[in-house]
């Protein structure tokens, strides 16, 4: 086997972060990763991933991402705003059929005509499924999220809903306080901050007013979360640079 060295997992796994830093600190590197999303948003890139056959709506790096996050926190509940097409929700019930966990809480204004049946064909997956037809920000629909989760504390909240500032704000002070100490609170699409107006797909939202300027704000106001810059170090391409909180107390 020659010179070649032979890590241990110990080693392998800091030569990993390590170079994951050094990554981070690849302006040049960065730059040219965030232009490729932005080049390839055009072709709506991040609606090409699918799981079992449903849109997820994500880049394969951030639902990677959130693997790794399911599986090192064991929430007994994942709440989702902004259900879309259901392939993120397959996604997150298929880990908890190997992980275990209770319920996962899909939240959307608006819920295709046929996507409660098309989830029911995925069987034993979908009976963990609880959709919610509502506004993520109003109270009936908080308190009907709520009521499913009492009082556990073991909770991920991942925002994809509507990414303007204001509506963002509200929905990290509605739902954070479900989140406890040790796990996290995704903001997605805060990349809609560095990249230039979609001029191609027009939104309500852009630079000055999307998640992340909501989330800049959020923790200027909440000293219960912190952003684990474990994953934007490492991921490269992400729709959630900055946007993975974890929380750090009660």
């Amino acid at each position: 086997m020659g010179d070649k060295k032979l890590y241990t997992r110990e080693e392998f796994e800091n030569l990993r972060i390590e170079s994951a830093r050094e990554m981070a600190k690849d302006q040049e590197l960065c730059q040219e990763a965030l232009n490729v999303l932005v080049r390839a948003d055009h072709y709506r890139w991040i609606h090409q991933t699918n799981w079992l056959g449903e849109p997820c709506l994500n880049l394969p790096q951030d639902m990677f991402a959130l693997q790794e996050i399911i599986y090192k926190t064991r929430p007994k509940f994942i709440i989702e705003l902004g259900v879309a097409w259901g392939g993120s929700l397959l996604f997150y019930s298929t880990l908890m059929e190997v992980l275990g966990g209770e319920r996962i809480i899909g939240v959307d204004i608006y819920l295709p005509e046929n996507l409660k049946e098309r989830l029911a064909s995925h069987g034993k997956l979908s009976e963990r499924l609880i959709l919610i037809n509502g506004s993520s920000i109003e109270q009936d629909t908080l308190g009907r999220v709520k009521a499913i989760v009492g009082d556990c504390r073991e909770v991920m909240v991942m925002l994809d809903s509507y990414h303007t500032h204001d509506h963002v704000l509200k929905e990290l002070h509605l739902y954070s306080p479900l989140v406890g100490k040790g796990c996290y609170l995704i903001c997605g699409d805060t990349v809609v901050e560095d990249i230039p107006e979609q001029e191609h797909r027009s939104r309500p939202w852009g630079p000055g007013n999307n998640p992340k300027t909501a989330l800049r704000q959020f923790l200027k106001e909440n000293d219960r979360f912190e952003v684990d810059h474990y994953y934007d170090q490492k991921l490269l391409l992400t729709c959630s640079p900055g946007g993975y909180l974890r929380a750090v107390k009660e």
